[in-house]
């Protein structure tokens, strides 16, 4: 059921609950009008949070609460969130969280602080979930004007102690070449062995896929690679699972916003590594990469990230973004990280005991950790 509210605040201000697809296909135009007047990222887009919600395999276990702030027929805020049960215990998280390395919420200049407060406690007082859990947050997040510990009153959220770190690449070089130059003596060597150790096996080509180049075999092959990895280090992903559509309506999502971008690298015409990136605000973000495990003596995937962080600067982009995940590669070529923080509010009793349960975990885990570092001290002092 949605809901429409009206509050009394300057002009008329309504507020809405959307808690069914019929609904949300409804406000396309609406919000779509809003994600461009915003300059926001792809992730807030109804794009993307629509082909998440039209092709997740568990919708079951989900209920939408994305709640809108209406400015007379205008809308003027998005607050993109979902319910998801895990383990028992049922979470409000950002829709699509799964998919969507930065959450947020879309506020036009014009939408008041107290009709974002407002559609946030309507969220809340309806309830269905145990705790909320609102992650990846960016430090200038527009969400931080509802989600700061004590900024909407009666809703208790708490800074969380979980945190993730966005590793980027930004600097001052003329050309890609220079940027490579400024890397240790090693890591250029390995990247120039990696690449004669494709070319011992075939020809090598580096490319940019243009936008008519049919998807699919690209979409397929990058699946069947990641889906290999992904079993070699005993890890899963509904995103690369065989004959699920999320990957390709995610892709086809960012082809059709044209900010899709995929590298390949190509021996004998054959992929040996993909990566699918997304280019926003002069800024290249590397979404997916991947590679084929029986070159990885050459390390292409390595090899594909060194191409296209050139490629971005010999085009002109003012940063790469590695987004999140704490592959090894990120912090070895980046030159800055951003952390991205995360508040948690326990609205059941359940969910009380285990945003208890979770604080003692920490507070332990705090405590043995400072007493290594006291004995690491002592040592060092003793020597």
């Amino acid at each position: 059921m949605n809901e429409t509210v009206l509050i009394g605040t300057i002009g008329v201000e309504r507020l809405e609950i959307v808690s069914s697809a019929d609904r949300l296909a409804a406000v396309e135009a609406a919000w779509t009008s809003l994600w461009q007047r915003t300059d926001g990222l792809i992730f807030q887009s109804h794009g993307w949070i629509s082909a998440w919600w039209s092709t997740v395999a568990d919708r079951s276990k989900r209920a939408l609460k994305i709640g809108l702030v209406w400015n007379d027929d205008r809308l003027v805020a998005v607050v993109p969130l979902a319910t998801c049960r895990r383990k028992g215990l049922r979470f409000l998280e950002w829709a699509a969280n799964s998919y969507s390395d930065y959450g947020d919420i879309l506020v036009a200049p014009e939408c008041s602080q107290s009709a974002l407060e407002h559609v946030w406690a309507r969220i809340w007082s309806e309830g269905g979930f145990d705790v909320a859990f609102i992650n990846r947050l960016l430090p200038d997040a527009a969400a931080h004007r509802i989600f700061a510990p004590g900024v909407s009153n009666g809703i208790k959220l708490r800074r969380n102690h979980r945190e993730e770190v966005s590793y980027r690449v930004a600097g001052e070089w003329a050309s890609g070449a220079e940027w490579l130059a400024t890397h240790p003596k090693k890591t250029r060597q390995n990247y120039r062995r990696g690449l004669k150790m494709l070319e011992e096996a075939g020809e090598v080509t580096f490319r940019l896929l243009p936008p008519d180049e049919p998807l699919e075999p690209v979409l397929e092959r990058l699946s069947e690679l990641k889906r290999r990895w992904l079993a070699q280090h005993s890890r899963e992903s509904d995103l690369f699972q065989e004959g699920e559509p999320i990957l390709a309506a995610l892709v086809d999502v960012l082809a059709r916003a044209g900010v899709l971008r995929i590298f390949v690298i190509e021996c004998n015409g054959a992929m040996v590594a993909v990566s699918i990136n997304i280019v926003q605000h002069d800024v290249m973000m590397a979404f997916v990469t991947t590679y084929d495990p029986e070159f990885s003596r050459a390390s292409p995937g390595v090899g594909l990230i060194v191409e296209y962080i050139q490629w971005s600067i010999d085009n002109g982009l003012r940063m790469v973004d590695f987004l999140c995940g704490g592959y090894a590669f990120k912090s070895r070529f980046a030159t800055e990280g951003v952390t991205l923080q995360s508040v948690l509010g326990a609205r059941t009793l359940l969910g009380s005991l285990v945003s208890l349960a979770d604080r003692l975990r920490q507070n332990i885990k705090s405590r043995r950790a400072s007493g290594s570092e006291q004995q690491d001290s002592s040592s060092e002092d003793s020597a």
